[in-house]
């Protein structure tokens, strides 16, 4: 029964977060981990044959571990087939799993010694690769893949806790490397860990070129198909071009998975107004201007959402009030800025308000009349009128 040191650890594993360990249960796991890359498995163990030609055939198709093939359920499904005497022949189609189940079938298959044959029909990634690597003859399909690289996991706990599960897994990693060196490999020590360390996909040709394979076969006719295995190949580090086409082989109407568009920086999420900083300018702007009444609304209109429509609508608000200033109708600006109109609007119902004040009102575009003195035409006297008039001059004495 597995231990739990937190709590918070016990709750993952019941939603089901493979992968989450302590260091005293560790569970390491492949790199591209997950419980949803190989949904569909088909795990089966089948008697073939009866007498010196019965064999025993495995189909290990799919993630090895709790989420697909238990090296438990191996190892019983096995012993109730094996009579000690039949040929064991291990196909494997997998994108691998829980690094100790990979070990456990790995160790396995290597006590059966020659009577085991494994082949790799599609897939053999990663603790796959650890498992097949017990069977003491390694067959591979020429268009299969064969994958190894480092082991991986994901842990909680504190500091001491995670310096433990470094130890842990340096100590997996030293278990990869046996596991490997159970062959005969063209490899040395170093180079192995050289090409486990750097993830390294291998070709049949180049598998059988290191050692970890024996024979190439024709095209494996396997009851599984690896087109659904596509995806997958994008959630490792470094997976080749080739590999992706050497998969694509197998497929009847084959269909390379399209490069992923490169996506656009997404915009950086805007920062929330702070509303205290706009309420506090907004009020002060308000009793600036004779405001203040109406500051409530305008905190309610503009939602202090930003700055600009915080100044919007102060700027309407001012507009509406100084056209009721103009028109000297300063109790109607209150009503009229609540009513959410323009400064616009305002003045053409202000206008209207005075028109029906003032009862009718005429328009004239005439100057006004002014009270200085105009300017007339001249008209020269009457000749006979001046001669009259120095007449009358001279009979009182004056001259002319």
């Amino acid at each position: 029964m597995i231990k739990y040191k937190h709590l918070a650890l016990a709750v993952a594993v019941a939603l089901g977060a493979q992968g989450f360990c302590t260091a005293d249960q560790p569970r390491i796991l492949n790199r591209a981990g997950g419980p949803d890359l190989q949904a569909e498995h088909w795990y089966s163990i089948r008697s073939l044959g009866e007498g010196e030609g019965r064999t025993i055939e495995v189909f290990v198709y799919g993630e090895i571990g709790f989420w697909g093939v238990t090296s438990g359920d191996f190892i019983r499904d096995l012993a109730e087939q094996d009579d000690g005497v039949s040929k064991v022949l291990v196909h494997f189609d997998t994108i691998g799993g829980d690094l100790f189940d990979g070990i456990a079938i790995h160790n396995t298959l290597r006590a059966l010694g020659e009577r085991c044959t494994g082949r790799i029909d599609g897939a053999c990634f990663s603790a796959g690769s650890v498992a097949v690597c017990g069977a003491h003859r390694v067959e591979m399909a020429d268009n299969a893949l064969l994958m190894i690289h480092n082991p991986w996991t994901w842990a909680a706990g504190d500091s001491e806790e995670l310096r433990r599960m470094a130890d842990m897994m340096d100590k997996a990693f030293e278990g990869i490397v046996a596991s490997y060196q159970h062959r005969a490999l063209a490899v040395d020590d170093a180079e192995l860990r050289r090409m486990i360390n750097d993830e390294t996909w291998l070709t049949p040709a180049e598998a059988k070129a290191k050692g970890f394979v024996d024979e190439v076969l024709g095209t494996a006719e396997s009851p599984a198909s690896n087109a659904a295995l596509g995806k997958v190949l994008n959630r490792y580090r470094n997976t080749p071009e080739s590999a992706r086409k050497l998969l694509a082989q197998g497929d009847p109407e084959p269909t390379p998975d399209p490069e992923p568009a490169p996506q656009p920086d997404p915009a950086p999420a805007p920062q929330a107004p702070d509303t205290t900083a706009l309420a506090a300018q907004l009020a002060a702007d308000c009793a600036a201007v004779g405001l203040t009444a109406s500051l409530p609304f305008l905190i309610k209109s503009s939602g202090l959402k930003s700055a600009e429509a915080v100044k919007e609508e102060f700027e309407r608000a001012k507009a509406v009030h100084n056209a009721c200033l103009v028109a000297k109708l300063p109790d109607e600006a209150a009503a009229l800025i609540e009513s959410g109109i323009s400064g616009e609007v305002a003045k053409a119902k202000l206008w209207d308000k005075l028109a029906a004040k003032s009862g009718e009102v005429e328009l004239d575009n005439r100057p006004p009349v002014s009270d200085l003195p105009q300017n007339t035409s001249f008209t020269p006297p009457a000749p006979s009128e001046v001669y009259a008039k120095r007449r009358n001059n001279a009979s009182k004495g004056g001259t002319a």
